[in-house]
């Protein structure tokens, strides 16, 4: 693979376009092999769903009363994961935070495929998938409308409009790096395909200037969206009078259980990428100790929901809602609950440590486990509030299945191989922002320096 050349503690901006554009070099043989590996996998969960359109749902494990699993599950998690995008990107460039430079525009890719992965799984779960424009209200011929006090239908605005803004900000911040590529590729479809892209950026004052206006609009425009969109996904469950998912609280607490998963995954995707592409020199420990604060703050918040959510059902008094969360962490999926409170809560307190912040192996571990713990958290919450209901009669188990295992190893697939796509062939690092604040790039570069 093509490494980014080193360069010294006072990077010039020639530096940053030689180290950036020598990753999107054409990729070798090990490259290639990883991306098939990918797909093939890719492939096996697209066989595995085409088997669930033929046979019908009987090939999964969803069962009364658990009919919301593993995809429902998938869906709220890569919605989560799409959340730390908009927060790198967005919310941390009004306030004007530094450290963002080198890592928002992998955020920002992260966000688009995530959630481009959740939307898949709506489509996933429904039976006859054929009939998925039901969800959207439109009008049409046969009077149908969608039921718009359902949480499906606010989904399907909410995912939408977070998909559109988020592709116009990641689409605006890319344009002129796509021709800072153009301008220094050598010909070929590569010429081709970066001039298309670039959309005639000249790079002019005028050009400039609109651009930086209408970035601001789309950071501000975008900002809300963190709060909104993971809201509507937690109303699917708090509209619902099931015991377990009732709760005021659950907006706040997917909010920020989205932002915790979201930072920890892009920790997971940059610490490889960085080694494996050469990035140490743009990609430094102070930018990963910032990371990692962000990771223990909203480690902390989600702690506290549970603290929170726990008091709660206690101090209310009521039996049912009480049976449910004996159950849920003494019942027979309690080892879920408590692996997920020692990934979400009790593992990353070691952040408090400032070594083990800058410990890339040490920081790339403990993301893995957030994840993990990220995962079951939403599976505890859908699958295993809905196998204890009002009625002892009418509970039930889950066991997941073949196919939905293998979808959900294929969605984890198809996300990481449209990163590593982008990867070689797209900027994954910002050289115009790098550029902007290249005074905090050297003094990173001199604290990375020194700590060596």
């Amino acid at each position: 693979m093509a490494a980014a050349p080193k360069i010294n503690t006072e990077p010039t901006y020639r530096d940053v376009d030689r180290s950036v554009l020598k990753v999107m070099k054409p990729p070798g043989l090990a490259y290639w092999a990883w991306i098939g590996f990918c797909f093939t996998l890719v492939g096996i969960g697209a066989a595995c769903w085409a088997r669930q359109i033929y046979t019908g749902l009987g090939v999964t494990g969803l069962r009364q009363p658990v009919m919301w699993a593993i995809y429902i599950t998938n869906f709220v998690f890569w919605v989560g994961i799409a959340h730390s995008g908009t927060l790198i990107s967005a919310i941390l460039f009004l306030f004007r935070t530094r450290w963002r430079t080198a890592v928002y525009r992998a955020a920002e890719t992260m966000t688009i495929f995530a959630v481009a992965t959740a939307g898949l799984f709506p489509l996933i779960h429904l039976g006859r998938v054929w009939f998925f424009y039901w969800l959207l209200p439109y009008p049409n011929e046969r009077s149908l409308q969608p039921d718009f006090r359902s949480p499906l239908v606010w989904d399907a605005f909410a995912v939408s409009t977070y998909l559109t803004i988020s592709a116009l900000f990641w689409t605006m911040g890319l344009i002129p790096d796509i021709a800072n590529a153009r301008e220094n590729s050598s010909g070929g479809w590569r010429k081709k395909f970066y001039t298309v892209l670039a959309m005639g950026w000249q790079g002019t004052d005028r050009q400039w200037r609109h651009y930086s206006m209408a970035y601001l609009l789309m950071a501000g425009l975008a900002t809300p969206l963190v709060l909104s969109v993971h809201s509507v996904v937690s109303w699917d469950f708090a509209m619902a009078q099931l015991p377990g998912w009732h709760s005021t609280i659950f907006a706040p607490y997917f909010v920020a259980g989205a932002i915790f998963s979201g930072v920890a995954m892009v920790i997971t995707l940059l610490i490889p990428m960085r080694r494996m592409l050469g990035l140490e020199d743009l990609l430094t420990k102070w930018h990963f100790d910032n990371l990692a604060k962000v990771v223990l703050l909203t480690s902390l918040v989600v702690s506290y929901s549970y603290i929170t959510e726990t008091f709660m059902t206690w101090y209310s008094g009521d039996p049912i809602e009480q049976m449910t969360f004996h159950m849920r962490y003494f019942g027979p999926w309690g080892y879920l609950f408590w692996i997920m409170v020692l990934c979400n809560c009790l593992i990353p307190l070691l952040l408090f440590s400032p070594r083990i912040r800058v410990n890339l192996v040490a920081l790339w571990i403990i993301s893995i486990f957030i994840n993990i713990g990220m995962w079951l958290e939403r599976f505890v919450i859908i699958a295993g509030s809905l196998r204890v209901n009002f009625e002892p009669s009418q509970w039930g188990a889950y066991h997941p299945s073949f196919t939905e295992i293998m979808i959900t190893v294929g969605s984890f697939a198809w996300f990481v191989g449209l990163f590593s796509l982008f990867s070689r062939f797209l900027p994954i690092i910002s050289m115009t922002e790098l550029k902007e604040g290249i005074v905090w790039l050297r003094k990173a570069l001199r604290i990375q320096e020194k700590a060596a």
